[in-house]
């Protein structure tokens, strides 16, 4: 599935990466806030869930490949994230839904 229609769906608000949305496909999800967990357990492809909001889960999703990253909860994202994310052309999405639920919703829409 594209993120750009999983973005919609979801109703999560892009906050870095605008232009990468609509040519990313997730092939699963993974949540978690272990950034080392992430890197070892984390496939190519996944859309990250995690409260996370500093500049190092740009680093992390970069090195793994990932198709972008929810931060959830209303989770601060520290503006040098954004900028990072921007750079490094790693789609970041924002919603204020814990991760429960945006897991929840991924999953109906067939994200596994």
């Amino acid at each position: 599935m594209n993120l750009a229609d999983i973005a919609q769906r979801l109703e999560l608000q892009v906050c870095a990466g605008a232009d990468r949305v609509g040519k990313k496909e997730v092939t699963g999800g993974y949540a978690c806030d272990l950034l080392s967990y992430v890197m070892a357990n984390a496939r190519e492809g996944n859309l990250w869930l995690t409260v996370q909001g500093h500049p190092n889960i740009v680093a992390v999703a970069s090195l793994v490949n990932l198709a972008g990253i929810v931060v959830t909860e209303g989770a601060k994202i520290d503006p040098a994230t954004v900028e990072k994310a921007n750079q490094e052309g790693v789609p970041l999405l924002a919603s204020p839904l814990n991760t429960y639920t945006i897991a929840g919703r991924l999953y109906e829409l067939g994200v596994m």
